[in-house]
């Protein structure tokens, strides 16, 4: 089964929201403005968006242009199907792209560059997929958690929650506050452990690994953003101190 394009995904989003703006029903005007930034800022897509995305910079805008424009929700509908069909056919004819690699197998080698790949990837599933953008900076926390602690032979559970292991973590690479003595550290690595405790409360909260009732909040791509750039931080950090530490030992 083929992989859906996160490209095409992005502008069908684009269009269902400007398609529900223009017919009566709720739109997120945050929404709109990230997926056309970012639509805008890439190559690919940029011509091919249509001419009301380039000059309509919120949903204010593009209600204004609309609402003038055409008198009935299907005219609007049908008027902007085609706007964004061409755009949409020419991406989906686009060749194959090659099975890209999982997160697990390119952090199965810790390294910056695998990190920065992996935290790409999430910050990129923070529009279409907030909870999943969640889970996945929690994923990439974890994952790098246990490769450092099987690099220094030290055991742990495969039921070993977030901010235990990032503890063991810590006192594995040096950096638990505990082991410092100096208070601006001791703050600065206090403030990293309270950071994983709550991208593990908030995982459990809004992240998409676990159901929830009718009340259950759901996160909007900005905490899904925060999230995961609080992740790649603190995950960056830990590869390069163990980079480090290695480096020293050897």
């Amino acid at each position: 089964m083929t992989a859906p394009d996160p490209l095409v995904e992005k502008v069908e989003r684009l269009q269902n929201t400007l398609v529900a703006h223009a017919t009566g029903g709720g739109a997120d005007g945050d929404e709109y403005q990230e997926l056309r930034n970012e639509l805008l800022g890439n190559p690919l897509t940029k011509s091919g968006l249509p001419r009301c995305v380039h000059t309509c910079r919120d949903l204010s805008q593009f209600w204004q242009f609309i609402k003038r424009k055409f008198g009935t929700y299907a005219e609007r509908r049908e008027f902007l199907w085609n706007e964004f069909r061409p755009l949409l056919e020419a991406l989906e004819s686009r060749p194959n792209l090659p099975m890209q690699p999982s997160d697990e197998d390119l952090l199965s080698r810790l390294s910056a560059e695998a990190v920065q790949v992996v935290w790409n990837r999430a910050l990129e599933r923070r529009l279409s997929d907030p909870e999943g953008a969640i889970t996945s900076a929690r994923a990439l926390l974890e994952t790098v958690c246990k490769h450092v602690l099987d690099d220094f032979g030290i055991d742990y559970d495969d039921n070993t929650d977030l901010p235990k292991l990032y503890r063991l973590t810590s006192d594995a690479l040096n950096i638990a506050p505990s082991q410092h003595s100096e208070q601006v550290f001791k703050q600065i690595l206090g403030g990293c452990t309270s950071v994983v405790e709550g991208l593990g409360a908030l995982r459990n909260r809004l992240g998409d690994a676990h159901g929830g009732g009718r009340r259950r909040v759901k996160p909007a791509p900005r905490h899904a953003q925060l999230a995961v750039n609080l992740a790649g931080s603190m995950t960056s950090f830990l590869v390069a101190t163990w980079e480090a530490k290695r480096n020293t030992a050897s």
